[in-house]
């Protein structure tokens, strides 16, 4: 899917929202980092980079990113989960994000529409993702996609997280 971009004066550039392949592996940790993910340390890269070898093949998760002729804007992780409660499975979103100098241009929202497209060709009940308390300006996004908020989500660390990398 194409997104195209910039007003009537502005040279139109194209962003492509596709799948992911396993060579965007940098592109999206990259992504994830901005997100306030952990880095992935060399010490871990071999096990990460197999999680997401693994994960880009699974046909129970779908990884979408958006690009154009600079690289990956953004990435958007899609898993689907039974629950217990429902004959169907639910579609969850657990990291969205787009990178800073790309925000306000549609890519979230088409992201969201791919992410809603194979949700629905899979018969799934619910479309859910989560989000951080600092991303007002995502959950206006995610309430513009009429997509409510509908609780808390609590965690609880159990292994030592890697320091992020400091800014550059």
């Amino acid at each position: 899917r194409r997104v195209r971009e910039g007003g009537p004066r502005a040279r139109a550039a194209v962003v492509r929202v596709r799948a992911a392949r396993r060579d965007d592996f940098e592109g999206v940790t990259r992504l994830l980092e901005e997100l306030g993910r952990p880095l992935v340390p060399e010490a871990t890269e071999a096990d990460c980079r197999a999680v997401y070898d693994e994960q880009v093949v699974d046909p129970n998760t779908h990884h979408i990113v958006a690009e154009d002729a600079s690289g990956l804007l953004a990435f958007a992780s899609l898993h689907f989960r039974g629950r217990l409660n429902h004959p169907t499975q639910e579609a969850w979103i657990p990291d969205l994000i787009v990178t800073e100098r790309a925000r306000r241009r549609g890519i979230g929202r088409a992201l969201l529409e791919e992410a809603e497209r194979h949700a629905r060709e899979r018969g799934c009940h619910m479309l859910a993702l989560e989000s951080g308390y600092q991303r007002a300006e995502a959950h206006h996004m995610y309430r513009q996609f009429k997509m409510r908020d509908s609780g808390k989500a609590f965690c609880k660390a159990l292994l030592l997280r890697p320091r992020r990398r400091p800014a550059e």
